[in-house]
């Protein structure tokens, strides 16, 4: 019987990637190190001239599918589930603020990010990839892109978007996904040779807790919101949503999960037709799990490495981060990817804060998107309060 590497998860396969890359470290001489060095900087430069282009192609079509002619239905579900989203994320903020000085350590002599300062591990050589645009540029093109097609009958250069976004989904799933293995071993054999791994390994471990305990007050929060405008028993109706929470942990996919997901929203009283057109809905545009994971991660990394993170600077990110996730690709990984030029632009991550970013996302990938199934159920709750008005 063949065993098939295909079939084993993303996160199976970061995990094993962050082993082998610290178990590598120990043993690798400098030159073969290097050569990953290389790899990383190649894939990393690449990932920069990319991430205007997922942008684009992400955010542009996913704004024009919204506003065209949806009705009051549709942007009453978009308007809640862009506040639960934001709503998260600023939950994610205040709680890490609250959280991480007494259990991260500033300016730890065992972390150091920035490899400008501590680089005892270069590549060979390098190639510069220059963006075709900022990711700023990119950003405000989308949305002039997305806004005016919403509104207007360009259906010829919409569907050319929604193709050039089939393509962007295609290289995310099938080219970036699955070389992140590769990559991230390269980041922690690197991490590895420069004797870094206790502090980061402790990083992930105690931020990962965080993070789990968020998303269960989250849910809490979400449901006890929903039993109020509701005047349905709040526990009874996150416990009926069980079953979704469990297919997403395994699925690490909303789409995969919208059938169990639509099923338990009905459970829960919500008429059938509202939930068949909440639930699939809020599976592209509801991600408040992933925001909160995003924020709580990106407020680690800035913490530890005595770098900027005030309201000043996560308020405007926040904002923006909720109508990225609205365009994620429905892959695993798909949220961190999207959320790559934000972490870039607005909070100043290189490209070694974000292979650190990545993996530690993805190894919360599956939570992340239990969340935020689960979560649909209680706006689809809400709506259907509001459409039977």
């Amino acid at each position: 019987m063949r065993f098939n590497f295909n079939k084993i998860g993303l996160l199976t396969r970061i995990i094993i990637a962050i082993a082998l890359g610290i178990l590598c470290s120990t043993f690798f001489p400098d030159a073969l190190t290097r050569v990953f060095a290389t790899v990383n900087s190649f894939f990393g430069n690449f990932l920069g001239f990319v991430i205007p282009l997922i942008i684009l192609g992400l955010v542009a079509p996913g704004i024009a599918e919204l506003g065209n002619g949806a009705g009051k239905l549709l942007g009453i579900t978009a308007l809640i589930a862009y506040g639960s989203t934001i709503f998260a994320g600023f939950f994610s903020y205040f709680t890490c603020d609250l959280t991480y000085p007494l259990i991260l350590v500033k300016n730890s002599s065992a972390l150091t990010f920035n490899h400008d300062t501590a680089t005892s591990i270069s590549p060979y050589f390098t190639v510069d990839m220059p963006p075709l645009m900022s990711v700023t540029s990119s950003l405000i093109f989308a949305f002039i892109l997305g806004l005016g097609l919403s509104v207007v009958n360009g259906n010829y250069f919409k569907n050319t978007l929604i193709e050039f976004r089939d393509l962007i989904t295609k290289l995310i799933s099938n080219a970036i996904i699955p070389f992140l293995p590769i990559y991230i071993f390269g980041v922690f054999l690197i991490i590895g040779a420069e004797g870094q791994v206790g502090g980061i390994l402790s990083l992930f471990v105690r931020v990962i807790i965080v993070i789990f305990v968020m998303h269960v007050l989250l849910l809490l929060l979400q449901f006890l919101l929903a039993g109020v405008v509701t005047k349905k028993n709040p526990f009874k109706a996150l416990i009926n949503m069980f079953p979704a929470y469990m297919t997403a942990l395994g699925t690490q996919s909303s789409a995969a999960t919208i059938p169990v997901t639509l099923k338990q929203a009905v459970k829960n009283g919500v008429n059938e037709d509202v939930a068949g057109f909440v639930v699939p809905l809020c599976a592209t545009i509801h991600l408040s799990g992933s925001i909160l994971k995003i924020v709580a991660c990106a407020f680690a990394i800035l913490w530890m490495n005595d770098m900027p993170f005030g309201l000043n600077i996560f308020a405007g990110f926040i904002f923006m981060l909720g109508l990225t996730m609205v365009a994620a690709p429905g892959v695993p990984g798909g949220a961190i990817m999207a959320a790559l030029g934000l972490l870039s632009s607005m909070l100043g991550f290189d490209e070694n804060l974000q292979a650190l970013m990545i993996a530690l996302y993805i190894t919360m990938d599956s939570f992340g998107t239990a969340c935020n199934v689960t979560g649909d159920g209680a706006i689809a709750m809400v709506v259907n309060k509001i459409y039977k008005r």
